[in-house]
């Protein structure tokens, strides 16, 4: 239970983050069959696929590290499956929003337009 309330802990700050940062956020936790996308967002007429990486220390390597080539796959099936629901979206991007919970700051660092 703990890694889910970390996970949920590291999308709300993502999902706050990226408004200070004029990204407007569509839905948190979009779901379609298995698969599912943290984040979906846009920001100057482009759709963004954001995956959140949150983690309390970096015993593992820091959080981007953990997304495997696997897990980018899953998530380019479902944005394909949301474009099919959403077919107004001509320009998409792959993002990845990293957050290390820490005290007293916690440390997030945004990636964008990550291709895999």
């Amino acid at each position: 239970m703990k890694n889910k309330q970390t996970g949920n802990k590291g999308e709300s700050l993502a999902a706050n983050y990226l408004e200070t940062l004029g990204f407007n956020i569509i839905i948190k936790n979009w779901r379609y069959k298995h698969l599912e996308i943290d984040i979906i967002a846009s920001k100057n007429n482009r759709l963004h696929i954001i995956e959140v990486k949150t983690r309390t220390n970096t015993k593992y390597g820091q959080p981007e590290q953990s997304i495997s080539h696997a897990k980018m796959q899953h998530l380019k099936n479902a944005a394909s499956a949301y474009l099919n629901e959403n077919p107004q979206w001509t320009t998409i991007q792959f993002d990845v929003v990293a957050i290390l919970l820490s005290k007293p700051k916690n440390d997030i660092l945004l990636i964008e337009d990550v291709y895999f």
